[in-house]
């Protein structure tokens, strides 16, 4: 495939699979596409979230009290990584959205203990926090080819070359929640585009539970996601020239039982007027109007086999957690 290797630095081989100006022209598409909508149907994708202040506080939501899916995913894996070790004998792991690599470490560690791991192979937006983590993965585990590829796997899944099988490709975090369902049927046909027989999808949902639970997990009485929330509009002041006052917004997180997804918003808090300089852009919001920043899908079990069915994938094991909050499912092709 085409791409641009950058390496290798310390045994860490990059690869960029994005053109030059990727990032600025995708967020200019995104705002005149989302926040150019109709007053009361803007929008922004929650990717914009993850400038390095961003990255920051996700990773202190993770740790707060409210937030289960961390806590609860990981739970599965400490559990469950041995027999997914067993059930794959994957020679390669790919991880998309890999960010810190965490979680990955357990299955790192199943794969090394039954002697069949390889290669690493961690998709991320970020190249720094894909430096970081590849550099720190080489040092704890000697003679892992380690591969990081700077690419956008909700706009196409690219890899570079060919996989060695069987390979296990993981998105952890309930992460394909933040798709759309036309975006997961999208998304989950080019992963079965991708596997080969005796691949397989390791995939985590957050799952349907009580509104309470699933709100109180966006909207954290510390105010961690409130500052995350409107820490995308200190990204646009900065990436394109606007003069938003983040003050000026509210923080709100709710349930939509119809769709069975949280949405986050920033509700103005009075009437805001604000300039866009590099996209020509001037927007006015009414007060209490609404600008919606994500949407969190949660999930039912025969809702997520019924979505892998569609994609040609064919669901072999499920596990959740011992509460019932998160669930873990290893798919292959069917």
């Amino acid at each position: 495939m085409n791409g641009q290797s950058i390496g290798p630095v310390t045994g860490l081989r990059i690869t960029r699979l994005l053109p030059e100006g990727f990032f600025a022209d995708a967020l200019r598409e995104d705002v005149r596409r989302g926040l150019g909508a109709p007053p009361g149907r803007r929008w922004l994708p929650p990717k914009w979230f993850y400038d390095a202040r961003g990255s920051e506080l996700f990773e202190e939501i993770t740790r707060l009290p409210e937030y289960y899916p961390t806590r609860a995913e990981r739970s599965i894996l400490r559990e469950r990584a041995g027999g997914i070790a067993e059930l794959t004998r994957a020679r390669t792991l790919v991880e998309l959205g890999s960010g810190s690599s965490e979680k990955t470490r357990l299955l790192l560690d199943a794969l090394r203990r039954l002697g069949t791991l390889e290669r690493y192979v961690a998709v991320d937006v970020s190249e720094s926090a894909l430096r970081g983590a590849g550099e720190a993965l080489l040092r704890e585990y000697p003679g892992l080819a380690v591969d990081a590829v700077v690419s956008d796997f909700t706009r196409r899944l690219r890899l570079p070359g060919a996989v060695a099988g069987p390979a296990l490709v993981a998105l952890l975090g309930g992460t394909i929640g933040n798709l759309l369902p036309a975006e997961r049927a999208v998304f989950l046909r080019e992963v079965r585009s991708l596997l080969r027989p005796g691949d397989a999808l390791l995939l985590g949902t957050d799952l349907v539970k009580d509104p309470a639970v699933l709100v109180a997990a966006y909207d954290d009485a510390a105010g961690v996601t409130a500052e995350f929330n409107r820490n995308v509009l200190a990204v646009l002041n900065r990436e394109l020239g606007g003069d938003f006052d983040p003050a000026d917004f509210a923080h709100v997180a709710v349930w939509d039982a119809e769709r069975e997804w949280i949405e986050m918003r920033l509700r103005a808090r009075r009437v805001v007027t604000a300039k866009l300089r590099q996209v020509d852009l001037e927007l006015g919001f009414a007060d209490g109007e609404e600008l919606r920043t994500e949407v969190s899908a949660k999930f039912r079990r025969e809702g997520v086999e019924a979505e892998l069915r569609a994609a040609g994938l064919r669901l072999g094991r499920w596990w959740t957690d011992a509460a019932g909050r998160f669930g873990l499912s290893l798919a292959t092709p069917a």
